[in-house]
């Protein structure tokens, strides 16, 4: 399973490399549109290949659908964490009403009241 698993790797870094090698022309990236540029009297524009344009794309959705989802899940998270100290409690709890129940009687007794 493990070397399934890295072929499928390998595959992909293979379709990855070719498509940057391409995709090698430089292309004109503009950080604003025209309008906003001359009326902020800046024109930042980068010449970068077009995998780099391509490959920043799609990392940046990756990141974006992380953060999505890490904000979607919130409340999932949070009703987890409250069930988890609810059984905490509850487990401490039966714990303590154990011990009041063979309070005062043979210790080798209680034990087989318990596991009964």
């Amino acid at each position: 399973m493990r070397y399934i698993r890295y072929a499928c790797i390998a595959i992909f870094a293979v379709a990855l490399i070719l498509i940057a090698l391409a995709n090698r022309e430089f292309v004109t990236v503009e950080v604003l549109p025209g309008e906003i540029a001359r009326l902020a009297a800046m024109t930042p524009a980068y010449e970068v290949p077009l995998f780099v344009v391509m490959f920043g794309g799609v990392l940046a959705g990756l990141v974006l659908g992380f953060i999505w989802e890490w904000i979607r899940e919130a409340g999932e998270r949070a009703a987890a964490a409250k069930q988890a100290r609810e059984i905490q409690r509850l487990r401490a709890e039966v714990k303590r009403l154990r011990g009041e129940k063979h309070k005062g009687k043979d210790e080798v007794l209680a034990i087989l009241e318990e596991a009964s």
